[in-house]
């Protein structure tokens, strides 16, 4: 148990640099080769090397110092080294490989495999508890201090870039950074979980209140309690209902491992989710 846990951390700053690899070159191979501006920092980065042909790399960079100075303050704990790394990896590698000879300029192509590449960094990235700053960061703190949920925060803060890339390119090109933003946000999906988009948990636990407790402060979703008998131990226990994001089902797990390790856990692909917090706005009276 010991080795285990002395080798876990090093192997989440490899998955780190692994995934922020792989976002760098889908940037330097697919989405800037295309004019694809698919948001983020990378997207404003391709925008300002069309109009003023300033380096991305060095763009990335400048822009990444500020977010993550302001991400520190007003996030503190959630601002780890594992985010600086990843923050600052990104363009360090776009800076290595800028002069690769192998491009793709066509836009369906580098909308597809740009997508899919940079949804494959992401998701590793995610999995070794990191992040790569930029727009993530922003949508951190707009969740924080707006109410707003995960997914709208980030189309929120991603929506900008991209409707202000129509201004520098053109319709079509934006309509095909809107594509890479899907694909990406489905590859992270299956690097992460390997799932669909909503996720049914059901907790069997003895500890309902704690759960409870985590699932309210932990990722603002609501639950059902069902009173139910262990068969084999035919003690009472409560089997809790929970549906929630992606995003939220890996946060949730992790904790869950983490302080609530005897707890009986299953998680099911979930669809066509009807209620408040999907098919309509997660709180009363607001208005997204």
């Amino acid at each position: 148990m010991t080795k285990r846990k002395f080798h876990k951390p090093s192997l989440e700053y490899v998955q780190i640099i692994v995934g922020a690899t792989l976002v760098a070159l889908s940037y330097n191979l697919f989405l800037l080769p295309s004019k694809l501006a698919a948001g983020g920092i990378s997207g404003i980065s391709t925008i300002l090397f069309e109009l003023y042909a300033l380096s991305p790399a060095f763009t990335q960079f400048l822009i990444n110092i500020p977010i993550f100075i302001i991400g520190w303050l007003a996030l503190g704990s959630d601002f780890s080294w594992k985010t600086l790394l990843g923050t600052f990896w990104v363009p360090f590698v776009i800076w290595l490989t800028a002069d690769i000879p192998f491009t793709v300029t066509n836009p369906l192509l580098g909308a597809i495999y740009g997508g899919v590449i940079l949804g494959a960094g992401l998701g590793i990235v995610y999995k070794g508890n990191g992040s790569t700053g930029g727009t993530a960061a922003i949508a951190q703190i707009v969740k924080k201090f707006t109410g707003l949920s995960s997914g709208y925060s980030q189309l929120f803060v991603d929506g900008v870039v991209v409707i202000s890339s129509i201004i520098v390119f053109n319709l079509e090109l934006t309509l095909f950074a809107l594509m890479c933003i899907y694909i990406t946000s489905k590859t992270i999906d299956v690097v992460q979980l390997r799932t669909s988009a909503t996720k049914l948990i059901m907790i069997i636990t003895e500890n309902e209140e704690k759960i409870q407790r985590i699932i309210s402060n932990e990722i603002d979703r609501g639950l059902t309690k069902i009173r139910s008998i262990g068969g084999y131990s035919n003690t009472d226990k409560t089997m809790i209902l929970c549906v929630t994001e992606n995003q939220e089902a890996v946060q949730l797990r992790k904790i869950l491992q983490k302080e609530e390790p005897d707890s009986f856990v299953i998680f099911i692909n979930a669809s066509e989710i009807l209620g408040r917090g999907f098919s309509l706005d997660k709180y009363y009276g607001q208005k997204l």
